[in-house]
């Protein structure tokens, strides 16, 4: 077996303790002045073509600083947005091992 863990082996949390009796801190605890966040809207359709995209409620709402879309990222050039984590696959040779 390659690696330290394995599939369907247990792997300790060390984080549990503090996160459970409140001594944790989470990104939501944070707060800094003129703060703001961002959120990213999908489809929640797979594979969808979105044909027209209105905004304007969306620029208008309270709070509201600033409506990106795709085609603002890639204007800008920041170019696609990817998952956080890299997809795996199982290896050729059948292996349990990721």
């Amino acid at each position: 077996m390659a690696g330290e863990y394995s599939v369907s082996q247990p792997v300790p949390r060390t984080e549990d303790p503090r996160l459970l009796t409140g001594r944790g801190n989470y990104v939501s605890d944070v707060s800094f002045p003129d703060q703001v966040h961002g959120y990213t809207v999908r489809s929640p359709h797979a594979h969808a073509r979105l044909v027209a995209l209105d905004i304007a409620a969306a620029e208008q709402a309270p709070g509201v600083l600033k409506v990106y879309t795709h085609a603002d990222v890639m204007r800008a050039g920041l170019g696609h947005t990817k998952p956080h984590f890299p997809a795996r696959k199982r290896p050729k040779d059948g292996s349990p091992e990721y």
